[in-house]
């Protein structure tokens, strides 16, 4: 493929995103250099497949967290390190962040290389070497006009829908794993999509993955 870098060491590439930074698509672009599998959205198919359960219900509940301590407290049902049990039903959302955590373990033995969104996939892989965590950031300004542009709606929607979407993206991660969603300290690599935009931002991640890789080798 015109274009790949090909890569000497096994690399998984789990990327956080603010909203409107453009995230989502410096990873697919990211996939496409390295010539591995992509995964966003795919998980929630994935996670469809496996369960039978319909895409569009996954889709509702994707990336949101329950108040599963409450929930847990009312209805007699555990948690233990991020493992559930109960006897009774779980919450939607706890189902798919279980199943999604078994399939981004299982996905990373299978295919070695790939580029993971979200799904807290920094966490899950804490302990895998081969996993380089990244986060991308960009002003309030530009991811602004980027969602401006993309749904076609003015300024202050636009601003409604990040502060919105990054606060159900906080309480998601935050929620599983006790972390703090967007801090530097749980990220191997955080950087700015702008000004570089997401080809050039992209390429950097590419670097520094190559210079890593590097260091594996001395």
């Amino acid at each position: 493929m015109k274009g790949v870098i090909p890569l000497a060491y096994k690399s998984i590439i789990a990327l956080g995103r603010q909203y409107g930074s453009g995230g989502r698509e410096i990873g697919e672009k990211l996939a496409r250099m390295m010539d591995v599998p992509f995964y966003d959205r795919e998980l929630i198919a994935l996670a469809a497949q496996k369960s039978g359960i319909a895409p569009e219900t996954y889709a509702s509940v994707d990336e949101t967290a329950t108040n599963s301590l409450l929930y847990a407290l009312s209805t007699g049902a555990f948690m233990f390190s991020s493992h559930f049990t109960s006897s009774v039903e779980l919450p939607m959302n706890d189902k798919l962040y279980i199943l999604q955590n078994k399939i981004i373990n299982e996905i990373t033995e299978k295919e070695g290389s790939c580029v993971i969104v979200g799904r807290c996939a920094d966490y899950i892989l804490r302990n895998n070497p081969d996993c380089v965590s990244v986060f991308i950031y960009a002003p309030m300004e530009q991811r602004i006009e980027r969602i401006k542009k993309k749904d076609g709606i003015p300024a202050d929607a636009a601003e409604s829908k990040i502060v919105k979407t990054d606060k159900r993206r906080a309480n998601y991660y935050n929620f599983y794993t006790n972390r703090e969603w967007g801090n530097v300290s749980n990220y191997e690599l955080a950087i700015s999509s702008y000004p570089l935009g997401s080809e050039k931002t992209a390429k950097m991640i590419l670097e520094y993955v190559k210079c890593r890789e590097q260091v594996k080798s001395d």
